[in-house]
Parts: structure tokens; sequence; C-alpha cells
């Protein structure tokens, strides 16, 4: 399965374009998290913590998007789009959202 942000995808003609195909995460930072990048936020530096929750999200939200996208029959989703926001009381959440266009190409 090929996934990109891009609506084409080079040597490969698209030859059916089957729906658009969205996928949602939400996950939480605990408490221990919540102090370290608070920490980050005092001293500076990046916070390898929230990175690796960021990445995790991420990654859940692509697999759910591809395995939407399978089940219409593609073998492609382009023009990906991926979008990160804080959900929740005080925002103790991280919602990422993914959407695409699913499609075959040959």
């Amino acid at each position: 399965m090929i996934a990109t942000t891009t609506h084409s995808i080079e040597g490969k003609q698209i030859t059916q374009y089957l729906g658009v195909v969205t996928s949602q995460t939400i996950i939480g930072a605990n408490f221990f998290k919540d102090i370290l990048g608070g920490l980050r936020d005092i001293f500076g530096g990046r916070s390898g913590t929230y990175e690796k929750v960021l990445d995790e999200a991420k990654g859940y939200a692509m697999s759910e998007l591809i395995q939407k996208a399978q089940a219409m029959g593609a073998n492609a989703v382009v023009g990906i789009d991926l979008d990160y926001e804080t959900v929740g009381s005080n925002g103790s959440m991280l919602m990422v959202s993914a959407s695409g266009t699913a499609v075959k190409i040959s």
C-alpha cells in the first residue's frame, strides 16, 4: 500500500478514485509525561516523551486509514493530511486525524 501526501504518484497512474477515507486517534498523556513536559518547557529542550506519544498516535491513525482504504479495494492513498489537536479537560488528550483519498493505481 502506497500512502502519500501528494496527489499523484510518480511512475504510477491512478485508474480509479474510490473515495475519501478518514481516521482519528485519541491518546492520553499521563501525569508523569505532563510533569516531564512541563520541566522541558521551563528548562528548554525537546520533549522526547511527547514526541514519542505524537509518533504513536500518528502511527495508529495511519494504520487505521490504510486498513479502511484496503477494505474499499484500494492499493494506495493519496493526498493524505494529518491534523493534530489537544482535547479533553486541560488539553490532556491528543487527537490525530488523518484523511486522504483511496485509489487504485497501476
